[in-house]
């Protein structure tokens, strides 16, 4: 059974079993039981990503140093995909920086990643924040999101998107196997608990931020209230103000 956390940072506030999240634009419009959801709302279109979580997105707290010192690899360059500690430490090209921090920021949408702190000194690095969609915390502004009226109903864990058509699409890059292993890594969850690693909440009113991410098996660890535990190691999907901008394929 699918698991909505709306505010797991909160310890008293209530999870919904096969919950569902109701997207119009870029907010959230309603929060709830799935059935209920969409009953009141047969014509929206449905996403549902099966047995899950879905919780806040994650906020990264260490933005400045994986963006403006570690290097992120161009998959052409054939050096893998992990980042390289300190990899642009006295370079001195802007553009180098810009395309770095872009794929770093696409990779960090695919551990569920929604804000990412700074403050970023490079002109470029704050440049890719800002088009990336993520909210950028410590004095630098969110980027843009998607607008459009339809709705879209999240089945159980799933997402739903109402952007333009309704129609949601995957962007951003495979989350890889051994990414974000250790302290400052591009995945929250290896070193955080969740309830210190969620930004924001999922709200009525609030910018439709969240992921859904996979279940721990109920062996590994000691269940939520609720059954189920985000897994770390990536997430099944991210939306940003309403976008469906990762999924994992």
């Amino acid at each position: 059974m699918a698991l909505l956390l709306p505010d797991p940072a909160a310890p008293t506030a209530p999870s919904v079993a096969d919950g569902a999240v109701l997207v119009r634009g870029e907010l959230v419009e309603a929060v709830g039981a799935f059935p209920e959801l969409a009953a009141a709302h047969p014509t929206a279109r449905v996403r549902d990503w099966g047995p899950a979580v879905l919780t806040p997105g994650l906020g990264n707290p260490w933005g400045r140093r994986l963006l403006e010192r570690d290097y992120h690899p161009d998959p052409r360059e054939e050096i893998g995909v992990e980042p390289v500690p300190d990899g642009l430490v006295g370079c001195d090209d802007e553009s180098r920086y810009g395309a770095s921090a872009r794929r770093g920021l696409q990779r960090m949408l695919g551990f569920g990643v929604t804000a990412v702190a700074g403050p970023f000194e490079r002109a470029a690095v704050r440049t890719a924040v800002a088009r990336s969609g993520l909210v950028a915390l410590m004095g630098v502004g969110p980027g843009g999101s998607g607008t459009g009226a339809g709705p879209g109903v999240g089945v159980g864990a799933g997402v739903g998107t109402g952007v333009g058509t309704g129609v949601g699409t995957g962007v951003g890059v495979g989350a890889g196997s051994g990414a974000g292993v250790g302290a400052g890594g591009l995945d929250p969850l290896v070193v955080l608990p969740l309830e210190q690693a969620v930004h924001g909440r999922v709200a009525v009113g609030g910018r439709a931020d969240f992921a859904v991410f996979p279940v721990v098996p109920a062996s590994a660890v000691l269940p939520r209230p609720g059954g189920a535990v985000p897994a770390a190691g990536g997430c099944l999907a991210t939306v940003l103000g309403g976008r469906l901008v990762y999924r994992r394929r």
